[in-house]
């Protein structure tokens, strides 16, 4: 039987300042067993970068309101002292992320950044000169010569500092590691060497991992799970195979899924979404993405859709209401 590592249950973030109230989670759940992966696929603006920081307990503290629960290897994180956090963070949960020119301290080498999760954390016990060859090791990894510890952050491109972000958040061996994009700054050939090394150390250590990614084909090759998020919201949730094998879809993952250049394909243009999404100050009253949907319906207005579940696949939208119902009337 799986462990299970980390339950998300019915999360909210509210960002509250005095002209506005911004929903940017909307009550979602989801569940990671070690050694699992779930990607979070979805626009930007979507929510995804939130609910990684959620879970890292990093928002912002004066204007950041949340609900729900966060529970990892059995302790409530949103309950958790922030002197607790700081030693879960780094040695527990790592993040990868998004932007690593902003990731880095400028006045400080990254070999000595890197160290500096090493030392915080004591992990194993390790002595200056096992710290130095453990830095080795996971630069190494990354693909940046050792010899480059010693300098600073402007002297590496774009790529390479994302090299150092991952290479820091794999430095003590984390049981949970969020990527947020962790390769969108990198050229094609080392993307493919990033997804392997992350592949590698979920096999080789029993690394949960939460992906997060505009990428589907990164998804295919990487996640157990998948959850594509709207709107702050979780609409589809299931395994990789629910995902990318089954018919059944709600109309915003199709809509993805036709935005996806075909190589196979003849066609001149690329088949994109149409319009954006809602104003998260003031998210409609039924379906978030009713305005956009090409089988918008009189309810998806007015009632806010619930999730249908097939087996391991969930979908929240009304066009699933009548199969569910079949599905029941079987049963």
């Amino acid at each position: 039987m799986s462990e299970k590592l980390l339950e998300v249950k019915n999360v909210n973030v509210k960002y509250v300042t005095d002209l506005e109230t911004v929903h940017a989670v909307n009550d979602i759940s989801f569940e990671l067993n070690r050694g699992e992966t779930i990607g979070i696929v979805g626009e930007t603006g979507a929510g995804k970068t939130t609910t990684a920081l959620t879970i890292m307990g990093l928002l912002p503290e004066r204007v950041s309101k949340v609900q729900g629960e966060v529970i990892f290897q059995g302790k409530d994180l949103l309950k958790t002292p922030e002197e607790e956090m700081q030693k879960v963070r780094g040695e527990k949960i790592a993040m990868i992320f998004q932007d690593p020119m902003t990731s880095l301290n400028p006045v400080i080498t990254v070999g000595d950044q890197i160290a500096e999760a090493l030392e915080l954390h004591n992990v194993d016990q390790l002595k200056d000169k096992a710290i130095q060859k453990r830095v080795d090791e996971v630069l190494t990894m990354v693909g940046i010569p050792p010899q480059r510890k010693i300098e600073f952050p402007h002297q590496f491109s774009g790529g390479m500092k994302q090299r150092v972000i991952i290479a820091i958040a794999l430095a003590c061996e984390p049981d949970l590691l969020i990527a947020d994009e962790p390769t969108t700054a990198l050229d094609v050939t080392i993307q493919a060497q990033v997804i392997n090394m992350i592949r590698d150390l979920r096999d080789r250590h029993g690394t949960a991992m939460i992906m997060i990614t505009h990428d589907l084909g990164i998804v295919a090759q990487t996640c157990d799970k998948v959850a594509v998020m709207y709107a702050g919201e979780l609409i589809e949730t299931g395994t990789v195979e629910d995902i990318f094998e089954n018919p059944d879809h709600h109309p915003y993952t199709v809509g993805l899924f036709g935005s996806i250049p075909d190589i196979h394909s003849k066609a001149t243009r690329l088949n994109p979404i149409p319009g954006l999404m809602p104003d998260p100050t003031e998210l409609p009253p039924g379906c978030n993405f009713a305005d956009r949907c090409p089988h918008k319906m009189s309810i998806c207005e007015t009632v806010p859709p619930k999730a249908f579940h097939f087996g391991t696949h969930s979908i929240s939208c009304h066009l699933f209401a009548e199969k569910d119902s079949t599905r029941k009337e079987v049963i």
